[in-house]
């Protein structure tokens, strides 16, 4: 990543950047990346399958639909007293957020 930010990107892109850490080390890379990202002033677009992750670190969460891949649905991800991700995910509008977007990927299990 600091090699990512050393040449200024405008934007930057990051698929699954936590995948394969293990859990308790997922969250504190999240709010590393997250501080970071806000430090610099960047916009990052961030493709993961980690529902908590996308709803604790972003302020947009776009659902993609099964392949041929379209835009399903867009959350503008607004949650009470904002701050890390670590954080983010004991607001209380998390777990509303998660279970719209965890509907909208019509798992059937």
């Amino acid at each position: 990543m600091i090699r990512t930010l050393a040449i200024k990107p405008d934007i930057l892109l990051l698929d699954e950047p936590m995948s394969a850490l293990d859990y308790q080390s997922r969250l504190a890379i999240s709010d590393d990346i997250y501080k970071i990202i806000k430090k610099e002033g960047k916009t990052a677009i961030m493709v993961t399958h980690d529902i908590a992750e996308s709803v604790s670190i972003s302020d947009k969460v776009i659902v993609l639909s099964k392949r041929p891949a379209t835009v399903k649905s867009v959350y503008e991800i607004k949650l009470t007293n904002k701050s890390t991700p670590m954080n983010n995910r004991r607001c209380r509008e998390f777990n509303d957020y998660y279970d719209k977007i965890w509907r909208d990927l019509d798992v059937h299990i």
